[in-house]
């Protein structure tokens, strides 16, 4: 099993480790409820070092992004990113992404770690058609590179005493390269996962320990904790944001799953499925990814069924949990057309028993 840079310190805080995407991660430290409050409410660390990072250069990168993935990649311009997905060439999702634009030329693309291997053999698949080789316009630099998430509402507040750069007004959805914490080159983006603002910091791993131990120094007067996977799948659960392998997958399109805005059909975007998902999205789909809340007491999980006040199956839970803000059950979940409109009725069925839930748009929490 792999490890981190940081895979001994959650240990030695008394991490409860779990086995996910080939690495040893932690999966909660102070328990979930704990940190995911601490998240919405201070900031939390967590460790993203086992997602992957190619980078694709040379003259030909533009077009090459453009084929491959769903987003519209001339709309960015240098030092912004943008949210997008590999169509696999049979109306699924190979995975979804975030491509960095340093230039026309060069960009950093950050995938899925369960899907590391599958995404860079897609990559590499597609490369040659554009003149793109592996090794020299398309590098593999997930082992090379250690990645933490700062989140929450104090987080960029952290991360502004550990460089002279002005970040804590920062767009939503840009980079920058700086030094922080005597790190140079360190990339600073401001994404996130949880809906609580923040940032990720991405150095290389030798730097990683440096980084640790200068983010909770800086942060200890401001409440900040080591958060895991646990914590983060419930805030961005209660954000409304996919998960691949439950909320999208091979077998689910953009369309279907709500990334009409990420599916971008401009005269000049030639890409693989275009004409399949451009027929979705003009004559419309059978079922749709919606969200929605429990009025019965009760945690939905995924393949839950959901069912009607007949108890015909109409859909199936993607996601579920008890929301720590709302102290209710949300979850999301394909559903048939007719029950897609907020407020519908519908039911979770949990253990032989059928309990009212409402449609409803996240995010859960605003």
């Amino acid at each position: 099993m792999k490890k981190t840079p940081f895979t001994a310190i959650h240990q030695a805080a008394g991490a409860r480790m779990v086995a996910f995407a080939g690495y040893n991660m932690p999966m909660e430290y102070s328990g979930i409820t704990d940190e995911h409050l601490t998240v919405r409410e201070k900031a939390g660390v967590f460790d993203v070092s086992h997602m992957g990072e190619f980078y694709v250069t040379g003259p030909d990168a533009t077009d090459y992004l453009q084929f491959i993935t769903s987003n519209d990649i001339t709309a960015l311009s240098d030092g912004r990113i943008q949210y997008s997905c590999f169509p696999n060439g049979r109306g699924g999702i190979v995975d979804d992404l975030l491509v960095y634009r340093f230039s026309p030329e060069k960009y950093l693309l950050v995938v899925n770690a369960a899907n590391t291997a599958k995404d860079w053999d897609w990559c590499v698949r597609h490369a040659g058609e554009f003149g793109i080789v592996p090794g020299r316009d398309l590098v593999n630099a997930s082992d090379d590179i250690a990645q933490l998430a700062i989140q929450g509402p104090l987080a960029m507040q952290i991360v502004s005493r550990l460089t002279e750069e002005p970040v804590r007004d920062m767009e939503s959805y840009t980079f920058r390269e700086m030094n922080i914490a005597g790190i140079k080159d360190a990339l600073l983006s401001t994404t996130g996962y949880t809906g609580a603002g923040g940032c990720e910091i991405y150095v290389r791993n030798e730097d990683g320990l440096a980084l640790w131990n200068a983010l909770f120094e800086a942060g200890k007067e401001y409440g900040i904790k080591p958060a895991g996977l646990g914590a983060r799948d419930t805030l961005r659960l209660e954000m409304g944001y996919c998960l691949y392998g439950n909320d999208i997958d091979d077998e689910t399109s953009p369309i279907e799953a709500g990334l009409g805005w990420i599916t971008k059909f401009t005269d000049s975007k030639n890409f693989i499925d275009r004409e399949f998902l451009l027929k979705q999205k003009n004559e419309g789909v059978e079922r749709r990814l919606k969200g929605f809340i429990m009025i019965d007491r009760g945690i939905p999980r995924q393949h839950y069924e959901i069912v009607d006040d007949s108890g015909n199956t109409v859909g199936e839970v993607t996601s579920g949990t008890m929301s720590p803000v709302l102290k209710q059950g949300i979850g999301m979940g394909y559903l048939e057309k007719g029950y897609w409109k907020p407020d519908t009725e519908i039911f979770i069925r949990i253990r032989n028993k059928d309990l009212r839930a409402k449609v409803f748009n996240p995010p859960f929490v605003k």
